[in-house]
């Protein structure tokens, strides 16, 4: 019984229930793909491009399948002709994947040596091997118009650099030729010779000649250059130069200023880029680049140069070339300058002969824009005139006596000058002794009577003081365009230095741009901070107290006329004050040498380091300097008259 119902059972089945209960037929299973987690493909895409940005090559071909025997010389080569210095990968995105291939797509950015971001979208396929997914590189990976045997290659040109421009808009240079003085080491009879002639010919330091001569890198026919000339300065030291066995010459492009040393540390210079400088621009420069190397030309390098253009191209292995990519670079700006070729000029002859180290500034004294500045001497690098700091001395007699003018002092108040104050248990006298009793502040600031502006600061509530020193730019920041600290006056420790202070001594220290406005600000009545560029922003400022001014210019007149510059009475219309500032631990000190002055709405600080007296050895300079802006102004007339 039981045995039927199962039979009976399976009958019904097979006669009901046949296609589902009946074997099936089989066929082979096609190929399926290995169970791979979610992004599995598009994690080894990544893997792969980060290899590529650490240019781990060794690493990127162990990935690949079948990779090609020149794979680590192909990517060299693509490296080496795009001037590739970075690459960078964004997140890839699976394009396709089937049973047996996948292609993910990626972009690249490529930043190229000088040129800035090429930005490449390519592709890299992956085929099954087994169980695994592997890379398979082919040109492409480059770019997607690659193929194989075809080489990357690239241009880049910088545009015509740019002009500075005088506060007319006319240039201060022009493209022309300079002579590079240099030593084929291999030629050298006599190293000493050498190292002197060239010192004793165009000021070169010996021992940096000397230094190069021995360097063990030397090179026998290496050429070491030591300075560049111009066409005019090689003709007067060639014949010197010449005859010493090692010595040559070398022409070069460069751009010149309209005489040699024509404002030379403002403009600056150009030649080839150095690791430092190349350190601090970065992109777009690269070794062997012409750039600003000092000065205007360095500060301005950005603005002057513009950028590069440049293209990516590929190179068919059939022949024929396709561009990839343009790099559209930006013309140079030409940068005006506040600078005044008339008064450039006669700084520069002002300060002609001088072998002491100086500085001749000129601003206008409505604006503070900067006129003319000339530092000496001109082989060194250092801009005195905008970065040296020194003590004021008496020309900071107009900052005292403001704040004493403002706290109710006349020109005609009765003062005593002795030859001796103690103040703080130090003693303070006169420069060269002088003693002139009762008398006025208008004939003590004329004689400059340090005893007289002790004794009036010490009564003087401490604040006053650094509140005028503020106000005429000590202590506060501002942009030249030039690196310059400007003018400090800390606030003083004891009585000592406060008087101190009040006659340009202590730690009260200024630049001779700074001195520039201080005395245009006396001669105004307001302080304008200096600017070298014409379409700057303007700068801080400050006003002095109202009816100062006029009692400001009653006393530096008084200077002139009857005072520590007398001996420039007859220039008309000056008024200044000088000063001898001392430094140092000799007994008697030495002293550096100011003057300061303004005439015809042109404000100037003259400075001598370590010069002795202002009234002998700064103020023959303004006067030679006023006597050149006469000249110039004679010459300019009669030119506008022929006209």
């Amino acid at each position: 019984m039981y045995g039927r119902a199962v039979i009976s059972w399976v009958g019904l089945c097979l006669l009901l229930l046949l296609p589902a209960c009946a074997p099936r037929a089989t066929k082979p299973a096609a190929p399926t793909a290995p169970a791979v987690a979610p992004g599995g493909v598009e994690a080894l895409a990544l893997r792969y491009l980060d290899a590529w940005a650490r240019n781990d090559v060794a690493a990127q071909r162990r990935m690949l399948v079948d990779a090609p025997p020149d794979f680590d010389a192909q990517h060299a080569r693509w490296r080496q002709d795009l001037g590739v210095i970075a690459s960078r990968f964004d997140p890839v995105v699976l394009e396709s994947q089937d049973a047996t291939t996948a292609v993910v797509r990626f972009r690249g950015v490529h930043t190229l040596r000088g040129l800035g971001d090429w930005e490449v979208e390519s592709r890299l396929r992956f085929v099954l091997r087994g169980s695994r997914w592997s890379p398979r590189w082919t040109p492409e990976v480059f770019h997607p118009d690659a193929r194989p045997g075809d080489r990357f290659g690239r241009t880049r040109s910088w545009g015509p650099r740019a002009d500075l421009l005088d506060a007319n808009g006319d240039p201060l240079t022009q493209p022309g030729e300079v002579i590079r003085v240099g030593v084929l080491p291999g030629r050298v009879k006599d190293r000493a010779a050498v190292a002197s002639v060239l010192q004793s010919q165009l000021g070169v330091d010996p021992a940096k000649v000397l230094a190069a001569l021995n360097a063990a890198s030397a090179q026998p026919e290496q050429f070491l250059a030591f300075i560049d000339v111009r066409q005019e300065r090689y003709q007067q030291v060639r014949a010197v130069l010449a005859p010493v066995p090692g010595i040559f010459f070398r022409k070069r492009p460069a751009r010149l200023s309209p005489a040699e040393g024509f404002a030379a540390h403002t403009l600056g210079r150009v030649g080839e880029i150095t690791a430092e400088v190349l350190q601090a621009l970065g992109m777009p420069y690269q070794p062997g680049d012409v750039v600003g190397l000092s000065g205007l030309e360095r500060a301005q390098e950005r603005t002057l140069a513009g950028r590069p253009s440049g293209e990516v191209r590929l190179q068919r292995r059939s022949g024929g070339s396709e561009l990839l990519y343009r790099f559209e670079g930006e013309p140079g700006r030409a940068v005006r300058t506040t600078l005044r070729m008339d008064v450039q000029a006669a700084a520069e002859a002002a300060l002609a002969d001088v072998t002491q180290p100086a500085a001749l500034v000129a601003v206008d004294t409505a604006t503070g824009q900067v006129l003319a500045v000339a530092s000496r001497p001109l082989g060194e690098g250092w801009h005195r005139a905008l970065m040296g700091r020194y003590p004021p001395a008496s020309t900071f007699k107009l900052v005292t006596a403001t704040a004493l003018l403002e706290s109710g002092l006349k020109p005609d108040s009765r003062v005593e000058c002795p030859l001796e104050v103690t103040v703080g248990r130090k003693r303070f006298r006169n420069f060269e002794s002088e003693v002139l009793g009762a008398t006025t502040l208008r004939r003590a600031f004329a004689l400059s009577c340090n005893t007289t502006f002790i004794q009036l600061a010490a009564k003087l509530d401490p604040r006053v003081l650094e509140d005028a020193a503020r106000r005429f730019g000590f202590g506060v920041s501002y942009d030249v365009g030039l690196p310059s600290p400007g003018a400090t006056f800390p606030p003083p420790k004891d009585d000592a230095e406060r008087a101190a202070d009040a006659m340009g001594q202590g730690r009260v220290l200024v630049t001779p741009l700074h001195m520039a406005t201080v005395v245009s600000a006396a001669a105004t009545g307001v302080w304008h901070a200096p600017s070298l560029l014409a379409d700057a922003a303007p700068g801080p400022e400050a006003r002095l107290g109202p009816g100062t001014t006029d009692m400001l210019r009653e006393l530096m007149r008084a200077v002139v006329t009857d005072g520590t510059a007398k001996s420039a009475a007859s220039i008309q219309g000056l008024i200044g004050k000088t000063g001898t500032a001392e430094f140092g631990t000799s007994v008697p000190p030495e002293t550096h040498a100011w003057f300061v002055g303004v005439r015809d709405g042109i404000g100037f600080a003259v400075f001598v380091e370590g010069g002795g007296v202002g009234g002998r050895v700064a103020l023959p300079l303004a006067v030679r300097f006023l006597q050149g802006l006469d000249a110039a102004s004679v010459l300019s007339f009669k030119r506008d008259d022929a006209s």
